[in-house]
């Protein structure tokens, strides 16, 4: 005898939902009742894959509006998932499911809750991220945790690096939660009986990719690969011309010494020594349209 087809709700969009569809479409045992973008959603992807799949596509649609939570009920799902979704739910539509509802979240909980996590986790210098599946609840990022699992950060990553690798691994063990619900398997941890507070991470907007030759080498070369391609690229100026620098190469051990912060010391094959507060790392891939040279100051 056939076990009961396992039924959810998927509100997701972009490229982190995409993987994960993709794993859950390839299952005999799930069923993929609707898909729910974001209302401003340019995914093409999800769009074509529920034409493909004869999957309803529900757009555009107010999550916790009364007509939503009725038409939502009236698929009898076990278990609504969110990947990469940008409505808050509340509780009358966390609860519709059986089952109840569920997040994949690029972040280590209770720590690194809220936006821009991958950032972030980059510019604190952090040597590991982490990856979260919760229990969604009325806060924002608080619900009891399913999976989690950490991955390492190198000077060698950047924002490109650990985007590639949580586009995959949260497809990897946003399904491996699904399958331990769906079984009965799956554990509960409460984030408070891990730390009592965590801590959030604001949105990352426009401005804040401004580098400060005033801190450190080891926190200049955090922030600007923290938001290197396809972020935002960091950028500094000179005589009021904006220049942006996508790479910079951290130099171990660079002595300490009192010079002008921001001044390019020397000439490299593909880039510039820039003196920080402490010391100088090398900027590479910049894109100025004016001349560079040594001596010149930025940041002015």
């Amino acid at each position: 005898m056939q076990d009961k087809i396992f039924k959810i709700g998927y509100f997701a969009d972009g490229p982190w939902s995409h993987r994960a569809l993709e794993l859950l479409l390839e299952d005999v045992s799930i069923e993929i009742a609707f898909i729910v973008p974001r209302t401003d959603t340019q995914d093409q992807t999800l769009y074509n894959q529920a034409q493909k799949h004869c999957i309803d596509y529900l757009h555009p649609t107010k999550i916790n509006s009364m007509a939503f939570i009725e038409q939502a009920s009236s698929y009898s799902c076990d278990l609504f998932v969110s990947m990469s979704f940008n409505q808050i739910f509340k509780n009358e539509i966390i609860n519709v499911p059986r089952l109840k509802t569920i997040n994949c979240h690029a972040g280590k909980l209770p720590f690194y809750r809220g936006r821009n996590i991958l950032n972030w986790a980059l510019i604190n210098n952090e040597t590991e991220f982490g990856i979260t599946v919760h229990y969604i609840d009325e806060g924002i990022d608080t619900g009891d945790i399913i999976l989690q699992k950490s991955y390492p950060i190198s000077d060698d990553d950047d924002y490109s690096t650990l985007l590639k690798t949580s586009h995959e691994e949260c497809a990897v063990l946003l399904v491996q939660a699904i399958k331990q619900i769906q079984h009965g398997t799956a554990q509960r941890v409460k984030q408070n009986d891990i730390h009592p507070t965590g801590f959030y991470c604001g949105k990352r907007e426009f401005g804040d990719e401004v580098i400060n030759w005033n801190q450190n080498s080891r926190q200049v070369f955090n922030f600007i690969r923290s938001i290197c391609k396809p972020g935002p690229i960091a950028r500094t100026s000179m005589n009021g011309q904006q220049i942006k620098i996508n790479k910079a190469n951290y130099i171990k051990n660079a002595p300490k010494y009192i010079n002008t912060p921001g001044q390019l010391l020397k000439k490299t094959e593909l880039g510039f020594i820039v003196k920080t507060l402490d010391s100088f790392i090398e900027i590479k891939e910049i894109e100025s349209e004016i001349k560079l040279k040594v001596g010149d100051k930025l940041g002015k």
